[in-house]
């Protein structure tokens, strides 16, 4: 990784920081690509049993991309070609195999807001702004299956609302939309119930969670005839159900192996 996206695993936690604190934790190409790199890398039963994606300096989350990128775009394929790149990036954090935990200091816009939709868990401090102010800013658009996304995870409706009038959500509206899991009172609380959270989630199947995620997923994409009996299979199959049933019947708690 490069010294503008820090990564380190310990205890089983995968942690990843956007370290722009002076241009609030802007994002560059190259971050979104090391971030999706990350994810694709990472493989249920590895090392890693949990993702928290967090940005440096507590002002913020991710203030969006890098507006310094787009002064060379001077034809179409320059804007699809951005469009495409941000929905595999988005796509690689969304199918990242093990559980993934946007812990969100502050502002959280544009690409930032993004990455952290495409996140299983989002948790914020009180001082949240999220959003898309582009339509009083940059005069670009979100892709459709950006769009899509946030419209599944707080309805199309608050969607259109939010990025027609510029504005941004704040804490108490995240929390009551379903946006954020959790508001706690400051930085600190979150990134020490962020890592609460994922040390709980890694004792957990990871089978479980995986199929549970990957069949979301589904659904969003590909509507109520989505077809999941791979997952069905693959988690009734596994080791790890035999191993949880034996655990259940004994009263002992399970080891987990992914397998």
């Amino acid at each position: 990784m490069s010294e503008e996206l820090l990564y380190e695993v310990r205890g089983g936690i995968g942690r990843v920081t956007f370290n722009r604190p002076d241009a609030r934790n802007a994002l560059t190409f190259a971050m979104y690509e090391g971030l999706a790199a990350i994810c694709r890398e990472t493989r249920i039963g590895g090392k890693v049993k949990a993702i928290v994606v967090t940005g440096a300096g507590d002002r913020a989350f991710a203030a969006g991309t890098d507006m310094t990128q787009f002064r060379s775009f001077s034809e179409p394929s320059h804007a699809l070609d951005y469009e495409a790149k941000m929905d595999a990036v988005l796509r690689d954090v969304e199918s990242c195999p093990v559980p993934t935990i946007a812990a969100i200091t502050g502002a959280c816009t544009g690409g930032g807001a993004a990455i952290a939709a495409a996140c299983d868990l989002r948790i914020c401090d009180a001082r949240l702004k999220f959003g898309f102010p582009i339509a009083r800013t940059l005069g670009n658009c979100l892709s459709v299956a950006n769009l899509n996304r946030l419209s599944a995870l707080i309805g199309q409706g608050r969607v259109r609302e939010i990025i027609l009038t510029a504005r941004l959500v704040g804490a108490e509206e995240a929390l009551a939309a379903g946006l954020v899991a959790e508001v706690l009172p400051d930085a600190a609380a979150v990134h020490e119930r962020a890592e609460a959270l994922a040390h709980q989630l890694s004792e957990h199947a990871p089978l479980t969670m995986k199929a549970t995620k990957e069949a979301l997923r589904r659904l969003r994409t590909e509507g109520p005839g989505a077809n999941g009996s791979d997952l069905v299979v693959e988690c009734y199959m596994s080791r790890d159900f035999k191993e949880g049933i034996e655990a259940f019947l004994g009263k002992r708690k399970p080891a987990w192996k992914g397998a």
